[in-house]
């Protein structure tokens, strides 16, 4: 009887020491990430950006919130945020408050879908369904019944009133040190709030550069980008597949992204062009499912510097 049992209940441990390892260390080890981007004019000089993503604030996450507001020491010349800054209706000032320090500095933002909306509970194993459907969470659909309006206006006019650009299906210029930094922004793909005929027409030229920002990093976004000669567009929205698997990588995207460019620096083609693209895997999860495995929560340092 001792060997019948034996087994499962082996199983069984190491599923409860693995998810207790997921939940309580990995999904708090947070880290930055240093990636070097060769896209700027030649002899501009190097300009360092802060992307943070997919915070998913719930109400007492200390240690999330004081690492954020650490970040302000990296000294960036800009800040961009990715969107999904919400897990909880009652998280904005928490929000506003690990941001605060990094609101001192000159910056920019999308929204993505738990801006607007607070996360319902969701079996996980519908994420992995994706991978053999096609299917691809919300997009196209609007949320659930009853799914809960979150105060994403708060959180705008936080932003907004430390004069973060709103980028939402708009343009906008960031003064950084006597160089202008041109911006084009979009409303998340995920939940089809884009609206890319309002913004398109590639960078104006007027600018000594410009990129592309969005919360989630759906094809046909990244086409349109590179079609209009963005040489750079950053994203988040997929956690960089937050559970993966060792020494193989992420199952899923959450998007219609290949699980190659998960996360990190790579680069999109379309109609002969070609742009670098970085996603985020982000430094926050749904408050439902509080794990990540292979996949640990971060921000990037991008540092751009001169075409090769």
């Amino acid at each position: 009887m001792r060997a019948q049992y034996g087994v499962p209940l082996g199983i069984a441990a190491v599923g409860a020491a693995g998810l207790l390892y997921s939940a309580g260390f990995e999904a708090r080890s947070f880290r930055l990430r240093r990636v070097t981007v060769p896209v700027l004019p030649a002899g501009m000089r190097p300009l360092r950006v802060l992307q943070v993503s997919d915070i998913h604030m719930v109400g007492g996450q200390r240690k999330k919130q004081r690492w954020l507001r650490s970040l302000a020491g990296l000294r960036p010349d800009f800040v961009i945020n990715t969107g999904d800054n919400l897990s909880d209706p009652e998280g904005v000032p928490e929000v506003l408050d690990a941001l605060g320090p990094l609101m001192e500095f000159p910056g920019a933002y999308v929204f993505g879908s738990n801006d607007y909306y607070g996360p319902t509970p969701r079996n996980p194993a519908r994420y992995l369904l994706e991978k053999v459907q096609g299917r691809h969470g919300l997009n196209g659909n609007p949320p659930v019944v009853g799914a809960i309006h979150n105060p994403w206006e708060d959180l705008r006019d936080g932003f907004d009133a430390a004069g973060w650009l709103n980028l939402t299906n708009t343009r906008g210029t960031l003064k950084v040190e006597g160089l202008s930094v041109e911006l084009t922004g979009l409303d998340d793909p995920h939940i089809k709030r884009d609206r890319y005929q309002q913004v398109a027409g590639g960078p104006s030229g007027a600018a000594d550069f410009a990129m592309g920002v969005v919360h989630a990093p759906y094809l046909r976004v990244l086409d349109a980008y590179t079609a209009d000669d963005y040489p750079l567009v950053l994203a988040g929205h997929t956690h960089g597949g937050q559970l993966c698997i060792p020494f193989y990588g992420a199952l899923v995207t959450n998007c219609d992204l290949d699980t190659d460019r998960v996360k990190g620096l790579s680069t999109h083609t379309a109609e002969g062009r070609t742009s670098y693209l970085h996603v985020s895997a982000g430094c926050g999860t749904n408050r439902y499912t509080p794990f990540r495995f292979a996949c640990p929560p971060e921000a990037t340092l991008l540092t751009l510097v001169g075409r090769e």
